[in-house]
């Protein structure tokens, strides 16, 4: 059984130092930041934490091939397991689309430019020259390679439709793909396995994280307040088949979206957060968790990653996962 644990990049930097070593205290295999638009610097905050560290893998979840290069991509993954002694897992996915509009970019040809980014970034780990023309990625010369030294680092991917699913499957050595709920794992199991199968491969040859989001506090009602605010920011970001797995629809969120990036007004935002949108993640205490999870592992999981908001304190939830939760669901 693995765990890990995974972070927006909205926090403090020394922050992050924090929950990294206590999560690696409480038994954490892997620790993820995210790389969203306009926040902290995933990369920047990954090299604080290397340092603070010694046996926790560190990863992206998730760098996006539009906004950082695929060269620049190779660079910093190299880099980042340099500075950490190997500990480096590149997480990369088309990322989101409401977002890159802001800064006027389009997701054109998001499979395409995956599997063209993970072959790339994949050869010029390897120490290859990469002269390449692919279906989005195109021009490349056998000037294209790493200057400096570098390794294989393990590639997972972030998805949430079923065609990025069995890519991922297809290619990855991980899938980061977003439970929401956390029973959507049969339906993104199925599709990896799909695509899987196409490679001559099985579930068992790649990592298959069950990312959910949960947050943590004996306040039930303290710990339902945080995980509101993480669906408003996130909620119209999100994929048809978790809206049609949740039984909502994408235009439920737009008054929250509105609410809350455009008349900065959280405390509404918060408010029209619905029952139904609630059942994107957990929120509660221990108790109310652990039976989620065997129902997951029932299901074949080997891999649970908890993803924010994880609660009012993340660092107490962080202690009380590892204290609480990860003896009881390594049993089964």
């Amino acid at each position: 059984m693995r765990f890990s644990v995974r972070f927006n990049n909205d926090l403090p930097v020394a922050e992050y130092v924090t929950l990294a070593q206590a999560a690696e205290a409480a038994g954490f295999d892997q620790f993820w930041v995210s790389d969203d638009l306009f926040l902290r610097s995933a990369p920047v905050i990954l090299a604080a934490v290397a340092g603070a560290t010694t046996r926790i893998k560190l990863g992206t979840c998730i760098l996006n091939p539009y906004t950082l290069h695929p060269s620049e991509m190779a660079m910093t993954a190299a880099t980042l397991d340099e500075l950490s002694g190997g500990r480096f897992l590149l997480g990369l996915a088309a990322g989101a689309g409401d977002f890159l509009k802001w800064v006027g970019l389009e997701q054109t040809r998001p499979l395409a430019t995956i599997r063209d980014s993970i072959t790339v970034v994949r050869r010029l780990l390897r120490g290859e020259r990469v002269q390449y023309d692919g279906a989005a990625l195109r021009g490349w010369t056998d000037e294209a390679y790493l200057r400096f030294e570098s390794r294989p680092v393990p590639i997972y991917v972030g998805a949430m439709g079923p065609q990025m699913l069995e890519l991922t499957g297809e290619l990855a050595d991980g899938a980061l793909p977003l439970l929401f709920p956390p029973e959507h794992y049969e339906t993104v199991a199925r599709y990896v396995a799909a695509g899987a199968a196409r490679a001559g491969r099985t579930l068992d040859d790649l990592d298959l994280a069950a990312c959910i989001w949960c947050s943590i506090d004996d306040d039930k009602d303290a710990a339902e307040a945080v995980l509101r605010d993480k669906i408003a920011y996130y909620g119209h970001a999100l994929g048809p088949l978790i809206y049609e797995r949740l039984g909502v629809s994408r235009d439920e969120f737009l008054p929250i979206e509105q609410a809350l990036q455009r008349d900065r007004d959280p405390v509404r935002a918060r408010s029209l957060v619905t029952p139904a949108m609630l059942k994107i993640g957990v929120a509660g205490t221990p108790r109310d968790l652990i039976p989620r999870l065997e129902g997951l592992a029932s299901m074949g999981v080997r891999h649970f990653s908890f993803g924010p908001p994880l609660g009012p304190d993340p660092l107490a939830a962080i202690q009380t996962l590892g204290r609480e939760v990860l003896p009881h669901v390594a049993k089964r």
